[in-house]
């Protein structure tokens, strides 16, 4: 298996790490540590030395009850952090559901899409598929700013599946060839902590619909919830989320702790593989 995205071919017969850029005020983890171009790009640069696949640019936070950004300011934010990260020699992920951004990242040279929406908002279809680049199509219930409200299901492996196979079918009616998509169920976006838990422990339900799996769990409150943690102490529960994911079918893991994502990684691939 693998991914086709822009300029690039990824083997996905390893598990790859996507890192975390976030070029914010606001992010739930590290809102504020990188929101200016030169400690974004030196952040950016870290992570590829220690071992990150794909570097995820983003400059909206998504997390729960988040203010949505202007469109100049997210441009404002990304865009200079792309161009800065032209030669970084990994594939670039930008993360958005603005068709706008879109567009102008795969100007800039991105080679990911990486929406939270699924290429729902209109255009954003038409602009992935006129491209080269590679698209993550996210299940979320809801909107950031309420979508931990009150999240409801009746099966929530079997409505996350039905979700992202039509938007799939979507995909590829657009014209965007199966080998540029990856699949993301969303753990944390309108999901409570028995229907994150339960989403990962059937990810190979997910598997049936043929395509990577990408899997977002770093640092999120579902795992303070199991281990009673706050957000800078949960870097054990996110490399533990990581193994769990890869071993139940994930192909790519996006994470803010990639160093010590990459070991535990590792020695699930030796293990998987002998």
């Amino acid at each position: 298996m693998h991914f086709s995205c822009g300029k690039f071919q990824l083997d996905l017969s390893t598990p790859r790490i996507m890192g975390i850029v976030n070029v914010t005020p606001d992010s739930f983890s590290d809102g504020g540590q990188f929101n200016t171009t030169d400690k974004a790009v030196a952040h950016a640069m870290q992570l590829v030395e220690q071992g990150a696949d794909i570097l995820d640019i983003g400059g909206e936070s998504t997390r729960p009850g988040a203010t949505p950004v202007p469109l100049e300011e997210e441009l404002k934010r990304v865009i200079p952090v792309i161009n800065a990260l032209a030669k970084a020699g990994v594939p670039l992920s930008i993360d958005t559901y603005k068709p706008e951004v879109m567009r102008a990242a795969i100007d800039a040279g991105v080679d990911i899409v990486n929406d939270v929406c699924a290429l729902q908002e209109t255009g954003a279809l038409e602009i992935v598929a006129a491209s080269q680049v590679g698209v993550c199509l996210m299940h979320m219930q809801g909107r950031p700013q309420t979508m931990q409200a009150d999240p409801q299901y009746q099966d929530v492996v079997a409505e996350v599946s039905g979700f992202l196979a039509a938007r799939l079918k979507a995909a590829e009616q657009a014209g965007i060839a199966r080998e540029r998509i990856v699949l993301d169920p969303g753990f944390g976006f309108g999901k409570r902590t028995e229907h994150n838990l339960t989403l990962l422990n059937h990810l190979s339900s997910l598997q049936s619909l043929g395509l990577p799996l990408l899997i977002g769990l770093s640092r999120k409150s579902v795992l303070g919830q199991v281990v009673g943690l706050s957000i800078d102490e949960r870097i054990h529960a996110s490399i533990a989320a990581s193994v769990v994911s890869v071993m139940k079918g994930a192909n790519i893991v996006r994470v803010h702790d990639v160093k010590p994502t990459v070991d535990a990684l590792k020695i699930v691939s030796a293990v998987m593989k002998n």
